[in-house]
């Protein structure tokens, strides 16, 4: 039996530890030893050791002997290069879905993401809006169905999603990005792949320039 319930309870920790890095609860350079994070989590050390290790492959901790496990810091160098894989891919994705002309139905998700983004870009609730955006992403590759896809994106996002919670409040209110999603979708909705590719280009274009830019000034203020 325990043999058979040791993957969920790494399953377990890894998600949960995963979170607590997404939503930058967990921030860049946060080292905790690992009997302390098996305790937050209720949790034996061993689990935690193979979630943590997961996490490490993943790029999004650094094992350190003895000390623990430390957030690694969000290198702009790095999300350069992030982006510039979504840049490339995503819009095809975007493109390719467009062009199979989804059902309403099909869409809803897509629907219901698109307009959270808008309310609580409305009600100035900018966390409500980052895990509206987050899931838009998600459900948009889920749609489009390409299984190995959405696992390798999925990677690349973590870390960009990452990146946006920590500079989230750093920038100018989300409404550019919020109408991007709305065009995106309604390219989507008319099976315009060609729109639905240039949008979604654009948008990963100007997000990347937007957070490195603020990656940047970041840096040279704590020259």
């Amino acid at each position: 039996m325990a043999q058979s319930s040791k993957p969920t309870r790494v399953s377990d920790a890894y998600t949960q530890i995963k979170q607590e890095i997404r939503s930058a609860r967990m921030p860049p350079g946060y080292q905790v030893p690992e009997p302390e994070i098996a305790l937050r989590l209720g949790m034996s050390r061993t689990p935690v050791r193979e979630a943590l290790i997961r996490l490490e492959i993943e790029g999004l901790v650094e094992l350190i002997p003895r000390r623990g496990a430390r957030v690694l810091p969000i290198q702009a160098s790095d999300m350069a290069e992030i982006y510039e894989i979504l840049t490339a891919m995503e819009p095809e994705a975007a493109a390719a879905l467009a062009g199979r002309r989804p059902t309403e139905a099909a869409l809803k998700p897509l629907e219901e993401a698109t307009a959270e983004m808008e309310a609580a870009l409305e009600a100035r609730d900018l966390d409500v809006w980052a895990e509206a955006d987050d899931r838009f992403h998600h459900l948009l590759l889920e749609l489009h169905g390409n299984r190995r896809l959405m696992e390798y994106i999925g990677l690349l996002n973590d870390q960009a999603h990452r990146a946006r919670m920590v500079t989230l409040r750093m920038r100018h209110l989300p409404e550019k990005s919020t109408a991007d999603h709305r065009a995106i979708l309604e390219h989507i909705r008319a099976g315009d792949p060609d729109a639905a590719r240039t949008a979604f280009r654009q948008h990963r274009q100007r997000a990347a320039q937007e957070l490195l830019a603020i990656l940047e000034n970041y840096r040279l203020a704590n020259l």
